[in-house]
């Protein structure tokens, strides 16, 4: 039997016309209306506001004892002055300053200039206040002491204003990835190694391909031209290091001994000695002449990809996918200095040819050492933010690094400022990430520019010569804080 039914109060229907108004007034009860203006101030919240502000920066002036008010007499000097008290620090201003604390009409909250009264003639006054500030205060209190003291110049370097380069030449005829390049001594030729296994010898005036060489099996990694005899040295995958005699075009010399793969290869200045490292982490030291191992720098933990010699110790420099840069004494064959600022492989180091110092590049940073001693200078003041497989600097300063992802930077080296940001063009038929760079190099001049890279070409740089100061201004921004690692 069913139960007895509730009586339920009917719902008064609306219209959607009448839930729309209503929901309309609720909004323009919470908003206003005028969303253009603003909200009539509310006086009682402004004066707390205010209050908090002047807290927050007289805090620390406020809770200094005032002085008690003394005449000061024309005749009597400066004798009678007492002490100020033991607990306050005045912050004295310019010479002649000092005396304007004896005036007692000064109120020890007020900031800034004020006026003196005119019956008082001291011949201290300078019509500056001196603020006392609460020397017990908390250091968060005295922060705003800042606006009156001296700011310090930056002390960094200001960049020398250098031309922006210009791509005026691409050179292809290579097969494959372009990964070495080195300068005749004479400055009439340059030599490039590629992936395709052979080495191209081009015209440097007109770009013009004067020879190729073939021999090596695996592509060429390294190539350096000796300034005292008509030799050229190569260096590639295929564990060899070979010695051309550019009189006849053919091997003369090969270096055995490397267990894998070779990355860079170097010629010592004076002596007749090759540095060659590799993927079985040893810098090899061959003499040149009777093809023997004299020593093999063993102490890195990974690939040696980077190499550069110099007259004096340390005469021979390594950096290595460890993230290490290493110092060797070529007397001992053992390590001098092990550098471990880097927190990623070492892949590119660039000796500076006139200064007693060089940069090294990685994928987080780019740094500049001292040498003989190693010390860390600085930082360049921009991330390329890629892996950085070269670099190159001239006479004049200007150092170029070039990233896997095409990226072809240029940097004032004093300063290291970044004064340019170039990004590569790959040639028609190539993907867009065939645009890698890996090697780079300077003529004898300092003046040409050749860039080697992954879609086979051969990119030839010069400065443009129609820059100006006014066309291309120093954007320049000194950094506010100096890391020292």
């Amino acid at each position: 039997m069913p139960g007895p039914t509730l009586d339920m109060e009917p719902v008064e229907p609306q219209s959607l016309k009448k839930l729309s108004l209503k929901s309309l007034k609720r909004a323009l009860d919470l908003f206003s209306p005028i969303h253009g203006q603003f909200a009539a101030p509310d006086p009682e919240s402004k004066k707390i506001r205010m209050s908090h502000k002047i807290n927050v920066e007289y805090s620390g002036i406020k809770s200094a004892p005032a002085q008690p008010p003394k005449q000061v007499n024309s005749g009597s000097g400066t004798g009678n002055q007492g002490p100020s008290p033991s607990n306050a620090l005045a912050l004295t201003g310019p010479a002649g300053s000092g005396d304007s604390q004896k005036e007692g009409t000064q109120n020890a909250s007020v900031l800034g200039p004020s006026l003196q009264p005119k019956g008082q003639n001291d011949v201290g006054t300078s019509g500056k206040s001196t603020a006392m500030v609460s020397a017990s205060a908390p250091f968060s209190e005295r922060l705003t002491t800042s606006a009156i003291i001296e700011r310090i110049p930056s002390k960094w370097p200001r960049p020398v204003w250098h031309r922006p380069w210009k791509n005026y030449r691409v050179i292809s005829g290579h097969l494959g990835w372009v990964r070495s390049v080195a300068f005749d001594p004479s400055n009439n030729w340059f030599c490039t190694g590629s992936a395709d296994r052979t080495i191209k010898i081009w015209d440097v005036a007109t770009g013009r391909l004067k020879l190729t060489l073939t021999g090596h099996i695996e592509q060429i990694r390294g190539l350096a031209v000796s300034n005292k005899h008509t030799y050229m040295f190569s260096a590639g995958d295929d564990k060899q290091v070979k010695c051309w005699d550019l009189e006849q075009n053919k091997v003369i010399r090969s270096y055995h001994g490397h267990l894998s793969g070779v990355y860079c290869l170097a010629l010592h200045p004076t002596i007749d000695i090759l540095l060659t490292g590799g993927r079985d982490s040893v810098c090899r030291v061959w003499d040149i002449r009777t093809k023997m191992q004299i020593f093999a720098l063993s102490g890195h933990d990974n690939t040696v990809c980077s190499v550069f010699t110099r007259p004096t110790d340390p005469q021979v420099v390594t950096g290595s996918h460890d993230t290490t840069i290493k110092f060797w004494d070529l007397r001992y064959g053992k390590t001098m200095t092990t550098l471990t600022h880097h927190k990623k492989s070492v892949r590119a180091m660039a000796r500076h040819p006139k200064e007693e110092s060089f940069a090294s590049a990685s994928a987080d940073n780019i740094k500049k050492f001292s040498l003989p001693t190693g010390e860390f200078l600085h930082n360049m003041l921009s991330q390329q933010k890629t892996i950085i497989n070269t670099m190159a600097v001239n006479e004049d300063g200007v150092m170029v690094t070039g990233g896997d992802n095409g990226s072809l930077w240029f940097w004032d080296w004093r300063s290291g400022h970044n004064f340019q940001q170039a990004q590569t063009i790959v040639q028609p038929g190539s993907l867009e990430s065939e645009a890698g760079i890996y090697a780079l190099s300077y003529d004898v001049t300092g003046t040409r520019l050749v860039s080697c890279e992954a879609d086979k070409t051969i990119k030839m740089w010069k400065e443009d010569e129609t820059a100006t100061e006014q066309t291309h201004p120093l954007n320049f921004k000194p950094p506010k804080d100096i890391r020292r690692f």
